[in-house]
C-alpha cells in the first residue's frame, strides 16, 4: 500500500514525497481510509507508530478540499477594517475547524511541527499551538490569525474558551492524542468541558496506548459508531529496542555506573529519566562538570527554556538530556540511541513511553534501567505489562555487592530473605553511619534520605 493509493490530496502527497515518506505504517494503513471517509476512530497504538500522521493527513486532506472562503474575515482583518472606519476594534473569537488536544506542551509542539511539514503546500491551512508557559500576548496574536487547526493542552485552552477568545461552533474535527496520559494527569473534567462546547456533528478521533477503563468509558461517550483500530506490532513490543536491568547497591553505585555507561562510544544521544525535577537539575549539572554535553528538561522550566533545550538536542549540541516524565511523550529525535532509567517510573505504561524515545522510525535502540534491589517488584510489573522479560546485566568492576542481583532466578520474590524486607537475612540499611535506621520506602526513594524533594514532572 502507498500513500497515493489512499487518495490523499495532491498537495499533501507532494509534502510526503518531499519528506521522503513513501509507505504508510500499519496504523496509518488502517486509520487513513476510515478517517478520510469521515468515520470516528478509536485507535490503540504505541508511541513511535506514526499516529500523528494517522490523524493529521486525512484532516489536511479534508481541509485542502474545502474552497477558500471569499467573504470571511480573520480577526486581524476585522480589526483593521474597524480602525479604517475610525471605530474601536471589536475582538472576534478564533473559529478553528480542527482541534487537537495533547497532554504536554512538548507533544503539542511536535504535532504542530508535523502539521507544518505535512501541510507545507496547503497554503490556506494554518496550525498554531496554544499551551501553558507561552506569553499571553503571543497567544492572542496566534488566535488573531483565526487558524484552521488548533493544537492545545486542556488547561490553557479552557482559559481562552472562558474568556471568549475561541468559538468551537464551526469545529469539524476533534482529536484526543494520548488520551490515557491526559486522564492520568487529571484532565478529565477539562476535556469534558471542552467537548461540551463542540458540535455533535464533529468527527472524533481518539488515540491512546490503551482503550480500557476510564479511557474506554470516555471514548464510548464522545464517539459515534467508531471504527476500532488496535495495532499489535514490533513497535508495540519494542522488539527493536534492547532492554536490560543493572542492579545497584546505593546512590553512589548508581552514579558511578551511569557515568561509566554514558561513556560508551556507541551512544549518539541519550535521555536519562529521573523521578523528580531537582534530580534532573542535579544530575545534569554533575554530568556537565564531568565533561558531558548535558542539559535538564522538566516542568518547572519556562517554555522558552524548554524549547531552547529541545532545539539544542535536535541540533546535536546536547548529547545527554536529563528529564522527568514530561519528556517521555513529545520528543522525537532520531539521534537518541540510548534511554537510561535512573529512576523507574511510577506506572509501567510510562516505562513504555520512556524507552520509546529511542528506536524511532525503525532504528534500533538500547534501554537501560538502574534498579535498587528493593525495586525488583516494579521490574516484574513492567515485565507483566510488556509481556517481555528484561535481562539482568552485570559490568565487570561495577558488580553489586548485595546478593540480590542474581536473585531474579526462578522462585525469587521481593522479601524472601535475599535482599528483601527488614528483619530478613540479606537486608542492608541505607542509614548514615551512626544515625538512626531509615524506614524502607518504595525502592530507590529510600536512598535519598531526608532531602525532602518529592516534586515530579
Amino acid at each position: 500500500m502507498t500513500f497515493e493509493s489512499l487518495g490523499l490530496h495532491p498537495l499533501v502527497l507532494k509534502a510526503l514525497n518531499d519528506a521522503g515518506y513513501t509507505e504508510p505504517t500499519p496504523v496509518q494503513q488502517q486509520a487513513l481510509p476510515a478517517a478520510i471517509a469521515g468515520r470516528d476512530l478509536l485507535v490503540s497504538s504505541q508511541t513511535g507508530s506514526g499516529k500523528t500522521a494517522a490523524f493529521m493527513l486525512p484532516s489536511l486532506h479534508k481541509l485542502a478540499n474545502v474552497p477558500a472562503e471569499s467573504t470571511g474575515k480573520t480577526p486581524n482583518q476585522a480589526a483593521q477594517s474597524a480602525r479604517s472606519r475610525g471605530e474601536r476594534p471589536r475582538f472576534m473569537p478564533a473559529r478553528p475547524k480542527m482541534l487537537v488536544l495533547t497532554p504536554t506542551r512538548e507533544l503539542a509542539l511536535q504535532v504542530t511541527t508535523a502539521t507544518d511539514k505535512y501541510g507545507v503546500h496547503v497554503r490556506r491551512v494554518k496550525a498554531v499551538s496554544i499551551l501553558g508557559g507561552m506569553p499571553y500576548p503571543k497567544q492572542m496574536q496566534l488566535l488573531a490569525r483565526n487558524p484552521e487547526i488548533l493544537v492545545a493542552t486542556p488547561g490553557r485552552l479552557i482559559d481562552h474558551m472562558e474568556s471568549g477568545k475561541i468559538d468551537f461552533s464551526a469545529l469539524e474535527i476533534l482529536v484526543l492524542d494520548e488520551a490515557d496520559r491526559m486522564l492520568d494527569m487529571g484532565f478529565i473534567d477539562d476535556i469534558e468541558r471542552i467537548i461540551s462546547k463542540t458540535p455533535e456533528t464533529r468527527q472524533t478521533m481518539l488515540f491512546s496506548a490503551t482503550l480500557d477503563g476510564m479511557v474506554g468509558n470516555m471514548a464510548r461517550r464522545i464517539t459515534k459508531d467508531p471504527q476500532l483500530i488496535q495495532i499489535a506490532s514490533a513497535a508495540t513490543r519494542h522488539e527493536n529496542i534492547q532492554q536490560r536491568v543493572h542492579f545497584v547497591d546505593d546512590l553512589s553505585h548508581k552514579n558511578r555506573l551511569l557515568d561509566h555507561l554514558l561513556r560508551d562510544t556507541n551512544i549518539d544521544q541519550a535521555v536519562v529519566f529521573t523521578a523528580t525535577k531537582r534530580d534532573a537539575d542535579t544530575i545534569a549539572d554533575r554530568l556537565t562538570i564531568a565533561g558531558f554535553a548535558a542539559a535538564a528538561l522538566h516542568g518547572d522550566m519556562h517554555q522558552g527554556a524548554r524549547n531552547r533545550t529541545l532545539n539544542s538536542l535536535r541540533r546535536g549540541q546536547v548529547r545527554v538530556l536529563v528529564a522527568t516524565d514530561v519528556a517521555a511523550r513529545g520528543i522525537d529525535v532520531p539521534g537518541i540511541t540510548h534511554v537510561f532509567n535512573y529512576d523507574l517510573p511510577k506506572f509501567p505504561e510510562d516505562y513504555v513511553h520512556r524507552i520509546g524515545r529511542t528506536g524511532r522510525a525503525g532504528r534500533n535502540g538500547i534501554a537501560v534501567s538502574l534498579v535498587n534491589h528493593a525495586e525488583g517488584v516494579h521490574v516484574k510489573r513492567i515485565e507483566r505489562f510488556t509481556k517481555q522479560p528484561i535481562p539482568v546485566d552485570v559490568i565487570e568492576g561495577y558488580e553489586p555487592k548485595k546478593t540480590a542481583a542474581p536473585a531474579r532466578r526462578p522462585g525469587w520474590r521481593p522479601g524472601d530473605g535475599r535482599g528483601g524486607k527488614p528483619g530478613k537475612p540479606g537486608q542492608r540499611s541505607f542509614a548514615k553511619p551512626g544515625g538512626a535506621p531509615r524506614k524502607e520506602g518504595s525502592g530507590y526513594r529510600s536512598e535519598r534520605g531526608s532531602r525532602g524533594d518529592t516534586r515530579r514532572g
